[in-house]
């Protein structure tokens, strides 16, 4: 009898920015939730049967009734989301982190339900905001609040340790003081708390060394919820900290998920750098890796690395349209709704600003304000997933003045973009510009700007090449290159962190990220109208 092949999980399964995955399975079906920091919809999900094709959900908190962003810094927003599932509702547990700078950090946690991935998610319920990084960990009948305690105060390293309180499923409310739970020694700082039970055993799994290149997932366990724990002898569940050259580093913040049959995986956050511990412009993404439990009860990952390739459960079971991941297919924008795929910043895609009635077939993005602003933009991107890669749009726009630009855009924040514009120059020409952004120093090729005559139709495009991008453009013939090769390295996690005095100034924690920006700096929201835009990766 024929042997079916034994299917492999290829990382990173979520490429692009997809960082802090929680993972879930319910019944037959498996969900990643990421953290989508200052992006609307807040939360995506993927979904899978087999843990090797995933297809994207989209984002849950998809209005301001489940997620307010205004005035949402750089990194800030929704930090490292808790999925779990309890009494037929799925719980999701998310911060909206609005001030990190300084030595501050004010992260508001909240939790909403619904009966369906696909909603109706209930109005967020406020629990507390004494740390970051909550989740809810479900023991039988008893529900627990878990999350890291920050402490603001100089010279105290930023984390209290971690803490749990009780929550009450039926009340929907936290009940009693919250309890200290007892770590091992010289545990340091340590954050993205999880819970388990097996065996008897509670084991806490904690993201431990930073964000960064020391980043790791570290496991400890103990006979009782709040501790003392004890550590792993063993060492790191997965880390890359001692080995600079493996293509996924920064392996760390894990979430486990037991399958139908007994196996484990881990869902963790890989990034992908350009050169031995260089800037990562693909931001954090989302790998998985099996789980094995030794003779003593401890979790073990095969070598404790992270692994381009791992076997999967089994063999495909039947997908459906679940094969059907995300697509890089061009998108003619002929859906009432904008696909999973894409994101706005810093406020949801409503009729006010952003519409794909008004003219059929076409995204009209009514300009926005200024890219330094935290209210108002009007942006419409997608996650770069490959160091190589392609964007393109096609646009039709007529500027009236300087302040109207409209266009494509490689974004990081609001201090590092590259936005190839159309605009009007001071001779009341319509021209082709290049304007970049890096760490908050503006430039603008005023200069070298193209004139289009009565060309109000044109494509854009940008070409991303590891640590080089470059624009382009064409009108009724082949495509031209517009301005100088640019640094595609201000688009990445490592150029976006700033420090002043010794304190945070801005976190790097997003990803690049490609699509159509719109700018009205009079305030009368004149519209770009896009007939079709795609993202190819290279293979």
């Amino acid at each position: 009898m024929r042997q079916q092949a034994v299917q492999i999980i290829r990382n990173p399964v979520l490429p692009g920015s997809h960082p802090d995955p929680s993972a879930l399975r319910v019944g037959d079906d498996f969900y990643l939730a990421t953290s989508t920091f200052e992006w609307h919809p807040g939360v995506r999900l993927h979904h899978s049967r087999d843990l090797v094709h995933w297809r994207s959900l989209g984002g849950v908190l998809d209005t301001r009734r489940l997620l307010d962003l205004t005035g949402c810094p750089d990194s800030g927003g929704v930090w490292a989301p808790n999925l779990t599932y309890a009494d037929g509702l799925f719980h999701l547990v998310f911060s909206n982190v609005s001030t990190y700078a300084g030595g501050f950090t004010d992260s508001p946690n909240y939790l909403t339900t619904a009966p369906s991935v696909h909603g109706p998610w209930s109005d967020p319920l406020p629990l507390h905001a004494r740390g970051f990084d909550a989740s809810l960990f479900h023991d039988g009948p008893d529900s627990w609040l878990l999350n890291l305690v920050h402490d603001w105060r100089p010279g105290h390293g930023g984390s209290a340790g971690l803490e749990a309180r009780r929550y009450d499923r039926s009340a929907r409310r936290l009940i009693g003081d919250p309890v200290r739970i007892v770590l091992p020694p010289q545990a340091g700082w340590i954050e993205g708390p999880n819970l388990y039970r097996n065996g008897g055993w509670y084991y806490l799994m904690t993201a431990d060394g930073g964000t960064g290149y020391d980043h790791q997932v570290t496991v400890a366990r103990s006979r009782i919820l709040t501790g003392p724990y004890e550590r792993d002898p063993y060492g790191a569940l997965i880390t890359a900290r001692q080995h600079p050259d493996l293509p996924l580093q920064k392996a760390g913040h894990g979430s486990l998920v037991e399958t139908g049959d007994g196996q484990w995986y881990l869902a963790y956050l890989v990034a992908r750098p350009e050169g031995r511990h260089g800037p990562c412009v693909l931001g954090r993404e989302t790998a998985l890796a099996p789980v094995t439990w030794s003779p003593d009860a401890w979790p073990r990952v095969p070598t404790g690395l992270p692994a381009q390739e791992v076997a999967a459960p089994g063999p495909a079971p039947d997908l459906g349209d679940v094969a059907n991941a995300e697509s890089d297919a061009v998108d003619d924008f002929d859906q009432q709704v904008l696909g999973p795929q894409w994101s706005t910043l810093r406020r949801p895609a409503t009729a006010d600003w952003v519409s794909l009635s008004a003219r059929p077939s076409y995204l009209r993005l009514h300009g926005g304000r200024s890219a330094q602003s935290l209210t108002g933009p009007s942006l419409v991107a997608r996650r770069v997933t490959s160091a190589r890669g392609v964007f393109e749009a096609t646009m039709e726009y007529r500027p009236r003045s300087f302040q109207h630009l409209a266009g494509i855009t490689a974004y990081y924040n609001t201090r590092n973009w590259y936005f190839l514009h159309v605009t009007v120059d001071d001779d009341e020409r319509t021209v082709l510009r290049v304007a970049g952004c890096d760490r908050g120093v503006l430039s603008a090729d005023e200069a070298g700007g193209i004139p289009l005559g009565e060309a109000r139709r044109l494509r854009l495009g940008l070409d991303l090449d590891g640590p080089v991008l470059t624009f382009r453009y064409a009108v009724d013939d082949g495509w031209r290159s517009v301005g100088p090769s640019l640094d595609a390295t201000v688009l990445s996690d490592e150029h976006a962190e700033e420090f002043e005095n010794g304190q945070i100034r801005s976190l790097g924690f997003t990803g690049a990220f490609v699509g159509m920006w719109a700018w009205d700096l009079t305030g009368g929201g004149l519209p770009a109208d896009f007939d079709e835009a795609a993202w190819h990766a290279a293979r």
